[in-house]
């Protein structure tokens, strides 16, 4: 598939501001022209995977936690720092233009990539959790008792806890939409569960913990006709695809950067125009004001309204960086070659004896959870650390779905486009051999 298309190759000059480009040498995209998906030049963008760990090469199969920076991206976070470090909106100084450009220009990115109706419906936080805590926060303004939340059992504590502490606020009732054995949400009985007490359905498009993919556009349609609302908690389904927030018609969507090659410490929040409206400010200070006095403060439009305080100013523009660096590479292409790694992982992982794999819906993305009879999933994963492979072990931050199982938690491998076949090979090997340690 060729990816240099002229859409693409138009991009990164249309979009910045012309003072970015001419004023200074800062570069925050970059045209990769890759005629194919290359395996090997894609790992040479990745500076880490060169790395040894106990000193074996590493292999790194924990990118549901977090996923490994590109070259491009760590470049960008240095040359802000380098080259123009300033605070932004509040300065007519070079600096201050040049980085609030660059700011407004990643808003920009991250506006098309996810297809939002307006620039506005755009809000920078620090992450998913940040945006969940602001969307529930602010629907204390509209639930009383009797009013009813659903949550999905398949929702990492970030899209449970705060929707419990909104209904103990409001005295509203906390309703979950139970999973089966495969680990794929029971779509009859969450349809039972609607009704016109529902107020807000939030679910996760992908399972952080099973890999499940979620009918989500089903989903929000059928709760839409009772009229509530939905959130969807796209942190896992980011770095595998391409969210549409305009076809999946979803009221909320929030994803964090560091899932998607992108820094820590930032994430966005999507929302329809009228709903960003209606819901008061999450938190106050400078930026989200319009104006102040003793007896009356008035907030400031969107999105600036929800974007209190000096925000990750370096985050913000090279998240905008790492969204540009997957695009070049295209999510199709991500998607396909992802599941070329989660069907030969299965193969390999299903003739260990005595292996179990947790999480075996028809829809799934690149994780695999599983756990071998008689051995703590903590033993094995100390083990083949020491061989170099980096996986997560224990409950994910999904405590429900380990008890819906009745196990302590799992072994997770989640699997990138940066990762290979010979990867798993290695993994499979130090598994082997762990099991034959510890049996």
């Amino acid at each position: 598939m060729n990816l240099s298309k002229s859409k693409n190759k138009r991009t990164i000059n249309n979009r910045y501001p012309k003072n970015v480009i001419e004023n200074t040498t800062f570069v925050f995209r970059k045209i990769l022209n890759r005629p194919m998906f290359d395996i090997q030049k894609i790992r040479a963008d990745f500076p880490i995977l060169t790395q040894k760990v106990n000193g074996k090469p590493l292999v790194y199969f924990d990118n549901g936690a977090t996923s490994q920076k590109p070259q491009v991206v760590i470049d960008a976070t240095s040359k802000y720092y380098q080259e123009i470090n300033a605070n932004i909106h509040r300065g007519v100084h070079t600096l201050s233009q040049l980085a609030t450009d660059a700011y407004e220009v990643s808003r920009k990115t991250i506006q098309e990539h996810i297809h939002a109706a307006h620039l506005h419906e755009v809000i920078f936080t620090s992450g998913t959790t940040h945006g969940i805590n602001l969307v529930a926060n602010g629907f204390a303004a509209f639930l009383k008792p009797g009013d009813e939340v659903l949550v999905s059992a398949l929702e990492h504590h970030s899209n449970i806890v705060p929707w419990q502490m909104l209904c103990e606020r409001t005295g509203a009732t906390l309703k979950v939409i139970p999973m089966n054995e495969a680990g794929e949400l029971i779509q009859s009985e969450y349809e039972k569960l609607l009704s016109e007490k529902t107020k807000i359905v939030t679910v996760n498009q992908i399972s952080n913990a099973l890999g499940t993919i979620n009918p989500v556009k089903q989903m929000i349609a059928k709760a839409h006709e009772c009229g509530a609302a939905v959130l969807i908690d796209g942190a896992q389904a980011v770095p595998h695809l391409r969210p549409d927030v305009q076809d999946l018609d979803c009221d909320f969507y929030v994803f964090s950067g560091h899932k998607l090659c992108g820094p820590t410490g930032i994430g966005v929040l999507y929302g329809k125009e009228a709903w960003l409206n209606k819901l008061p400010p999450y938190q106050g200070g400078g930026e989200m004001i319009a104006t102040v006095t003793f007896e009356k403060t008035t907030y400031a439009a969107l999105p600036h309204k929800f974007e209190a305080g000096t925000p990750n100013i370096a985050g913000g523009i090279v998240l905008g960086t790492a969204i540009d660096y997957l695009n070049e590479i295209g999510f199709e292409n991500i998607a396909a070659y992802e599941t070329e790694l989660l069907v030969y992982a299965t193969q390999k992982l299903e003739a260990i004896p005595g292996l179990k794999i947790f999480g075996t819906a028809k829809e799934k993305t690149s994780v695999i959870s599983f756990n071998v009879e008689g051995i703590h999933p903590y033993d094995i994963g100390t083990i083949i650390d020491k061989k170099g492979i980096a996986v997560r072990t224990g409950h994910h931050c999904a405590q429900p779905i380990m008890d819906y199982y009745k196990i302590p938690g799992t072994i997770r491998a989640s699997f990138a486009f940066y990762n290979t076949k010979e990867e798993i090979n290695v993994m499979v090997e130090a598994l082997q051999k762990a099991i034959q340690m510890l049996s």
